[in-house]
């Protein structure tokens, strides 16, 4: 591929899992900081490609900030107010904001949950493997993370379902497959208040809504009495609306991510069979090869940030004002810091991803938890798997923010 044939702006380019990789290898290469132009969509941006200086920008909030906005599209200062959530704050009032949750995502807090975890999984399990061939993303991996966030906000296992639709229609903004109204799209305008621009953020915000009225006063202690019934650390209470941003929040991160690694990691296990015989054969690998499968996955392709001064990086003059992107998933392919980059190695050590961040304050809250849960899911499924293979086509979310498989189809003999 030429460099002037890279376009991270079009998500198209997302669609087949080759392309965005040879992009990365190019801008590493040739351009580690590189001005995407975005046409009508955008007023262009920076992309940061390479480890070390995707961990400098986010180890940075006071020269590339949160506070403009993590995603490519661009608010103004109304809609930023309106809808900044966590994500989207910087310094004391996030260190505040984040803190109100902070143990109860701690690893010593998820580890409460294992039990749990695998009585889960069994149930998961014993439900899909016996239809032989089926589509794990919708059988397994769905189904799997969202209970566990379920659980932890207290809420009707029956509601599972819809908060997987929601976080669906909300992160797929740029998938037809998913989205209710299509980021871009001239009726898009008409939920420019609301996150992801969707519709869907209306129905989470009513639904969060009436769990905090049941629960607010009461001394439960589920995610949503403890982001209702706290005060901040910075003595500022939570508004309704910030009360509304927290909880889609919870609803989006607690479940998207996790199920993308999930896929991700079963899809490199089917075609990198070797690795899952020695993992199979030797189960103390797990913790290991769990790093890998963050670091393979890379579930979230980028993060933005926006330069609050002017500053020079590899020769470019970034400005005050504009947008930053640090792609993740190609700081976790960069030959500087892993040998071999693109082999899937579940023996891997020394494995620096940057999935969660790293070393940021925005340093993924419930990084513990979703490595809980994958290491689980896997020790539970690998022992139950004589043969697993695909069974059609793999699909892909159609987005260059969520690295994400929506259809994985395979066909499974049980020991």
């Amino acid at each position: 591929m030429r460099l002037e044939d890279v376009n991270l702006a079009d998500n198209d380019n997302f669609l087949d899992g080759e392309t965005p990789w040879r992009m990365f290898d190019v801008l590493r290469e040739q351009a580690p900081v590189h001005w995407q132009d975005e046409g009508d969509q955008g007023s262009g941006f920076w992309s940061i490609t390479r480890h070390a200086d995707i961990v400098a920008v986010d180890r940075d909030p006071e020269t590339f900030t949160s506070t403009k906005f993590v995603n490519l599209e661009e608010v103004d200062e109304r809609q930023a107010e309106i809808r900044r959530s966590l994500l989207e704050t910087d310094g004391p009032r996030h260190h505040a904001l984040r803190r109100l949750l902070q143990r109860d995502f701690n690893p010593r807090a998820v580890a409460v949950y294992e039990t749990f975890l695998r009585g889960l999984t069994a149930r998961t399990l014993d439900a899909a493997l016996p239809k032989g061939t089926f589509d794990f993303v919708k059988e397994v991996a769905a189904d799997f993370p969202i209970n566990v966030l379920a659980r932890m906000l207290d809420v009707p296992e029956e509601d599972t379902s819809q908060l997987i639709a929601w976080g669906n229609r909300m992160v797929g903004n740029t998938d037809p497959d998913y989205a209710d109204v299509l980021l871009h799209s001239e009726e898009s305008e008409r939920y420019r208040d609301l996150p992801f621009r969707s519709p869907a953020a209306l129905e989470v915000f009513e639904y969060g809504r009436e769990l905090a009225r049941q629960r607010r006063g009461g001394d439960g202690t589920d995610l949503v009495s403890k982001l209702i019934n706290q005060t901040p650390a910075d003595g500022i209470p939570l508004s309704d609306r910030d009360f509304d941003n927290y909880f889609l929040l919870l609803v989006v991160a607690g479940n998207e991510t996790t199920r993308h690694a999930i896929s991700h990691t079963m899809l490199a296990l089917i075609n990198h069979p070797e690795q899952m015989e020695k993992l199979r054969d030797d189960p103390s690998l797990m913790p290991t090869a769990v790093e890998e499968f963050l670091r393979w996955a890379s579930p979230v392709w980028h993060f933005r940030r926006t330069a609050t001064r002017d500053v020079e990086m590899h020769g470019k003059r970034i400005a005050e004002g504009d947008k930053v992107v640090m792609w993740f998933a190609s700081g976790n392919r960069d030959e500087r810091v892993f040998a071999d980059p693109y082999s899937f190695d579940i023996t891997r050590t020394r494995n620096d991803h940057v999935t969660f961040g790293k070393g940021s304050p925005h340093f993924c809250l419930g990084n513990a938890l979703a490595r809980l849960e994958i290491r689980i899911m896997f020790e539970e499924l690998l022992p139950r798997l004589a043969d697993v293979r695909l069974a059609g086509e793999v699909r892909r979310v159609r987005s260059n923010f969520v690295n994400g498989i929506k259809e994985l189809p395979v066909t499974v003999t049980t020991v």
